[in-house]
Order: structure tokens, then sequence, then C-alpha cells
């Protein structure tokens, strides 16, 4: 029997989605922590290097999605390890240093697992995806922030959730967009107040589409069409003047590679990609990151031809 670990990924990569170098063995209870910022390391530039080895990124645990707070002090993320279940973990930097990444079980039991955490560019919501069975019940939850915790999980009452949906995130004017499971599309919810009375199809190829603070651009992980090796490389859409979106863009060779890349995300600041590789023992996933410098170069060429 394939390990719970890897049945996800392979078949989200199977319908274009799914979301690593070497790293060093941890456990979840290591007690260590690392001085920030991003854990201590430097910030890369246009080709992509894993983030955090041996505190985020582990050998021997599969890790995708990630998710930062506004204020970058606050960072959420999938792991899953061998025949183990899925969960959110986090970790806060508080004091000049990062806490060792925990389990959130923000549905406290109520779901067997959990992943795919969003915090909203307010800061007062985190959304996520529940499940109890693979490819039977996946939905959006989320919670609010309270003074020093979040509240009681609670599944998003929307269109939103009719079908098996995930990979859910915002723009900076409350719109979420998530990827439809059961019809293998991209959608997203306008916000009315709060509210997400109705969803809209967005023409894009690919899975796990990830909207940029100001929805002028969104990254998707697809499969390369021009080169068979590709199974899944990170793409650009850029938003034209009259709200469609322009043709796919590939990253380049800084960012993907001959294995898997997944799961892509923007920090809040819209400075740097976040993705998932599938480059370590037994194809788990590493989280990678880059400059979203490589995505404007993209863009202003694009735009300039066109004028």
């Amino acid at each position: 029997m394939k390990n719970r670990y890897l049945i996800l990924p392979l078949i989200f990569s199977v319908l274009l989605s799914a979301c690593n170098s070497k790293k060093q063995q941890s456990k979840d209870n290591d007690s260590s922590t690392v001085i920030s910022p991003y854990f201590g390391q430097k910030t890369p530039g246009l080709t992509a290097e894993i983030f955090a080895p041996g505190v985020i990124s582990l050998e021997g645990r599969y890790e995708h999605s990630v998710s930062f707070s506004p204020d970058l002090d606050e960072i959420y993320f999938t792991g899953s390890w061998k025949d183990k279940s899925t969960h959110i973990y986090y970790s806060i930097l508080k004091n000049n240093k990062w806490s060792t990444p925990q389990k959130a079980n923000f549905t406290k039991g109520k779901k067997k697992e959990e992943m795919e955490s969003f915090m909203n560019l307010k800061g007062d919501k985190i959304y996520f995806t529940a499940y109890d069975s693979i490819f039977g019940d996946e939905k959006i939850w989320y919670v609010d922030r309270l003074k020093d915790s979040w509240s009681d999980a609670k599944k998003l009452e929307s269109p939103i959730n009719d079908g098996m949906v995930f990979y859910s995130n915002q723009a900076k004017n409350g719109d979420l967009y998530y990827f439809n499971i059961s019809k293998r599309k991209t959608y997203y919810a306008p916000n009315k107040n709060g509210k997400f009375p109705e969803v809209k199809e967005i023409n894009i190829r690919g899975a796990h589409a990830f909207i940029s603070p100001n929805e002028d651009y969104i990254v998707i992980n697809a499969r390369n069409r021009e080169k068979a090796e590709r199974k899944s490389d990170i793409y650009v859409y850029f938003k034209e003047k009259d709200g469609t979106w322009s043709k796919a863009f590939n990253l380049g060779e800084g960012i993907n590679s001959n294995f898997l890349e997944t799961c892509p995300s923007i920090t809040p600041d819209g400075k740097y990609l976040f993705f998932g590789r599938y480059n370590e023992k037994d194809g788990l996933s590493n989280i990678y990151w880059a400059s979203t410098e490589v995505i404007h170069q993209l863009k202003d060429a694009y735009f300039k031809k066109k004028q």
C-alpha cells in the first residue's frame, strides 16, 4: 500500500496539481530556535534555494504550502511524516527567535487531516483545507484570531464548498481563490462584506493557483507541455487591463527543474515566491523560495512588448 503522504501529491500531480536539496534530519519535538529574519537565512535571488533546512524543510518529511502573517512573524505550512496524517505546522517569531514548529490542530479532531493554510492579509483569519478521506470530503474551513489564540474552526458557508475543494488564498481586497478538485478548475469568489455568495471560474490552466496581493498576477503549477520530462512547473499569468488573464509564462530554469515543482505562494509583502520541490528520496517535497523579481522581469518584458 502506498504511504499516505505520497497519495495526495501524486494524484494531485495527475490532476495538474500537488505541493526539496538535502535537509538535516530533525524531529517535531526539537527544541531549537533560529534567529530572525526568515530563520536566519540569506534571502535568495532569481535562483530558488531550499528554505530553512533542518527546521522547516526536514529530511523524511513531506512539506508544502507556505503562508506567512502580514508582519512576517508567523509561518504556517503543511507537513506529513511516513504513514502519518497530514498536519498544518506553525512557528512564531518572538524576541528575535522562531519557536520550534508545532502542529496547529485547528479542528481539534473534528477532521482527521488538515493542510494548505493561508492567513489573510489582515492577519485575523486563517483559511485551510480539512478532510477525513482523500478525494472524498475536502472543504475550506477557517479560524478567527482571538487575543492569544485562534477560535474554534468552522466550515466556510459558501458555494465555494460545493464539491471537493482546496488551496484557498486571498487578495488584499478579500477575493478568495481556490481549486475545485471535482471540476479540476480554478475559481474565485468576490468578497461581499466578508461573505462569498457566488463563485466565478478563472480561465487558466493548472492547479494550486495563488493570487498576488494586488491581484495583478497569479502563479500556478502545471505540466510543461514543451518538455515531456517536466511533470509540473511553476507558471505565472498576468492580469490584462480588461481583467482577463495573459497566456502562461514558465518561470524558467532558476525556479523549475526536472523534479516536480508545486504549490506556489507569495509572501504578503510580495517579495518572495515559495513552492514545493519533489527532489528528496522517495519522492518527498521540500520547501524552496526565490525572489519574485523573476516574475516582475517577465511582467515588464510582456507589457513592454505589447506597447
